[in-house]
């Protein structure tokens, strides 16, 4: 069949024309600039792309299945019917296939890097410059809609964290994207506040990169260095690291005057001009992996694991760092004797801090790191102190920082042994006269005796008067409770600030009690004391645990509930074996009407401020009861908000905890939808001994297997089909509690008749991730 003029130019690759993987095996553009055809990347893996073929780099700008290596043998094809297929020798359907029109007549590669599907009537039904992965070249254009994908890493050719687009509004934008997962964190470039909006992105002859408007009129110049194409190849890549580059290569490298072993890609402008400091985001991940610190040189962003921190993947250092010591535990005595901080100066985590406090020294926010388990990491600044969880993220180092980032460290032996810079450390004792030191006894035995007297008419006071007025609870003495629990002897859980004991009250028929003793020791703990005796003393419903009466005798502070037989959801959901999902419906509906209550319905309307698995108590029956008010708030009758610093738990809290913003009732509707998303699925918020990275958050693995189609992962296969419907509904009304503005969360009266299949629930916008 005669070609058309026009294409006689090419080498024409004919219909039933096919290529094997082998490493270089290729179809050459006339040139032989470009070509098209296989490059192994891993030992035995291959990759179908588009290369330049006459620099000892073969510098791939265009892939096919770098999602999808496949192995020595396999095959691209240019069928007889014109259709254009990569198959694997081990399978019989495509790894990838060209979408084109019917009525391909051949295919040709051209010398500008574009590999085409062209007709009888030299019209391209296909081309790869439409279809670009990480890279553009001189006469390609980016319309509309399109975008450029950076590569995972520098030799892992397969979807990574960043992306170029021009919006399908005309916004043109460099993003991130939540990854592992695909859908978009947030923008880092062009800055806040800017905007170019524009029709085509055009990478011209002369070398010039701008965005252009429908007109043709340019909006914004990206690159104007523009180089001789006669002399040099060019290329604009997305990199792996997120940095878009404008690069050109000299092509008299044959040249006597040229030393071969120093040409090589050399870089003519990029955007950002720092990625360190431009994605500021406090959610989702950032230039580089969770744990880990971002800074740039001058070749570009490079990815750090602070001291006691290693990378998950060394072949991958933009996946993050993991901690190689044990982290501090919420049982843990003197924890200072155990842990110490790090330094690192001009750095900070720009993620929400879970607290913060002002006008504070650095030994004051050390000491309330050590003293608090959930404590990670400081960032100090002149006097303000801001306490980081883990996992941390965006962490970055730079000369215009002024603060500073404290990780906080386990201590081996030899840290130990040398924290204050010697081996030991003497003290002479200090010798007094036996008269001197009698006087001092006796001085020091009278004041005791006279400060325990007082102590005590204070303390029988408090004994027949209730803490809060205007509450009806039983007040015990702290001999009777202690009697009642042998001593304080059955543990039944711990927490930051108390511990809880199984007890039996001989005065009331031998019933079984639930006393929880606050530390004595945690400064605020009778604040947190009296706020749980106001909440809980003024309510009454089902779906509650009943406060039954409280010790406030001396320093004891010490509050009586109802025993729960089966004690926390926690230990129910994350145990051995897996709840039926039935059992698990009723939890939460009960745990929805029990915040209701709270809301809506008691005298006082109450904020819980801390749901959490280990605050929903199970009795007999496996009814949900909340429990836990210690940092409860009370809301007047005219109050719809309040004004607090944070309270409850990290990755249970709600955004605006950590805006300083007012709270309302809708930062427990948040915390319920965590709540909801681990009841739906038995597991935790955050795992991060999971081996696969996009499973560790569990907001954003939840919804990338909603919008893909794929809660067959998110589920066990134990769970009946029947169920799945219903399990789908439920992570939808999680995803509605959990939007990052408050105003877009239902209330808990209609996430109730959403639970109850009363209302239509829709299809929810992507929450924000942790």
């Amino acid at each position: 069949m005669p070609f058309p003029a026009t294409a006689q130019t090419q080498k024409i690759i004919s219909l039933g024309t096919s290529l094997t993987a082998k490493d270089g095996n290729s179809w050459t553009s006339p040139s032989g600039d470009f070509a098209f055809g296989f490059q192994e990347i891993v030992k035995h893996g291959f990759i179908l792309a588009i290369w330049f073929n006459k620099i000892p780099e073969r510098t791939i700008v265009w892939s096919a299945n770098g999602d999808n290596l496949v192995k020595k043998g396999s095959k691209v094809e240019l069928t007889e019917d014109g259709r254009l297929m990569l198959k694997d020798t081990a399978t019989v359907t495509p790894i990838w296939t060209a979408d084109a029109a019917s009525g391909v007549a051949y295919a040709a590669m051209f010398d500008t890097g574009n590999f085409v599907l062209v007709n009888q009537d030299s019209k391209n039904l296909w081309e790869s410059f439409n279809q670009p992965t990480d890279t553009i070249l001189p006469t390609q254009i980016i319309n509309q809609g399109s975008s450029l994908f950076a590569h995972r890493t520098p030799s892992n050719y397969s979807k990574g964290r960043f992306q170029f687009t021009v919006k399908s509004g005309g916004d043109l934008s460099l993003y991130n994207l939540n990854f592992p997962l695909d859908y978009v964190n947030l923008v880092y470039w062009p800055p806040t506040g800017t905007k170019y909006n524009g029709f085509r992105v055009t990478f011209n002859q002369s070398g010039s990169i701008y965005l252009t408007a429908q007109n043709g009129s340019i909006v914004y110049m990206i690159s104007n260095n523009a180089v001789s194409l006669v002399d040099y190849y060019q290329r604009a890549t997305l990199e792996y690291n997120g940095v878009f580059r404008h690069y050109v290569y000299p092509k008299s490298i044959n040249s006597n005057s040229v030393n071969t072993e120093h040409v090589a890609w050399s870089s003519l402008s990029f955007i950002p001009s720092n990625i360190c400091t431009s994605i500021t985001g406090y959610t989702g991940p950032s230039a580089c992996g969770l744990n880990s610190l971002c800074k740039n040189d001058e070749e570009g962003p490079v990815c750090l694991c602070p001291h006691g921190y290693s990378f998950v993947d060394p072949s991958d250092e933009l996946e993050g760092c993991r901690q190689n010591f044990v982290s501090q535990s919420c049982d843990e005595a003197s924890p200072e004797d155990h842990f110490y901080f790090q330094e690192m100066q001009n750095s900070d985590w720009t993620t929400a801090s879970y607290e913060y406090f002002n006008n504070v020294s650095e030994d004051w926010c050390k000491q309330n790191c050590l003293k608090d388990c959930f404590c990670a990491a400081l960032v100090f600044t002149e006097d303000v102190c801001l306490k980081k969880g883990t996992p941390l993220f965006n962490g970055r180092i730079d000369p215009t920082l002024s603060s500073k980032s404290l990780i906080k460290m386990r201590k081996n032996s030899t840290n130990e042994r040398k924290h204050d810079g010697s081996t030991f450390k003497r003290v002479e004792p200090v010798l007094l006269s036996s008269s001197a030191f009698l006087n001092f006894f006796l001085l020091f035995i009278t004041c005791f005796l006279v400060l325990r007297f007082l102590n005590d008419r204070k303390a029988n006071a408090n004994m027949f008067y209730p803490v809060i007025q205007g509450i009806n609870l039983k007040c015990f003495s702290y001999m009777e409770l202690k009697q009642a629990t042998n001593g304080f002897m059955e543990e039944l859980g711990r927490g930051s600030f108390s511990t809880v004991f199984k007890g039996v009250l001989a005065s009331d028929n031998g019933k079984c009690v639930a006393v929880k003793r606050l530390d004595t020791m945690i400064g605020g703990n009778d604040l947190k004391f009296r706020a749980e005796v106001s909440s809980m003393g003024r309510t009454n419903h089902r779906n509650l645990v009943q406060l039954l009466g409280f010790c406030n005798e001396r320093h004891n502070r010490i509050l009586v509930y109802e025993f729960m037989s089966n004690g926390s959801l926690e230990s129910f959901l994350f145990g051995g074996s897996r709840p039926s999902w039935c059992k698990r419906k009723e939890i939460a509906l009960g745990t929805a009407r029990g915040l209701l209550y709270l809301h809506e319905e008691c005298s006082s309307q109450i904020i819980h401020c801390d749901i959490k698995p280990q605050n929903i108590l199970l009795d007999d029956s496996f009814t949900a009861r909340i429990s836990d008010f210690g940092v409860a708030k009370l809301l007047m009758m005219d109050q719809t908000r309040t004004a607090t610093k944070f309270q409850g738990t990290k990755g249970y809290a709600a955004p605006e905890w950590f805006k300083s913003l007012p709270i309302t009732v809708k930062a427990d509707v948040y915390s319920f939808g965590i709540l909801l998303l681990e009841i739906v699925c038995c597991r935790k918020h955050y795992e991060a001994k999971i081996e696969e990275q996009e499973q560790m958050i569990l907001v954003d693995w939840a919804y990338h297997c909603s919008q893909k189609s794929k809660l067959h992962r998110l589920f066990e296969n134990n769970e009946a089909k029947d169920d799945l419907e219903e399990m789908e509904m439920y992570l939808k009304i999680a995803f509605w509690c959990i939007q990052d503005d408050p105003a877009f969360r239902p209330t808990m009266k209609n996430v109730i008749r959403m639970l109850e299949g009363n209302v239509e629930v829709l299809t929810p916008p992507s929450p924000s991730s942790f």
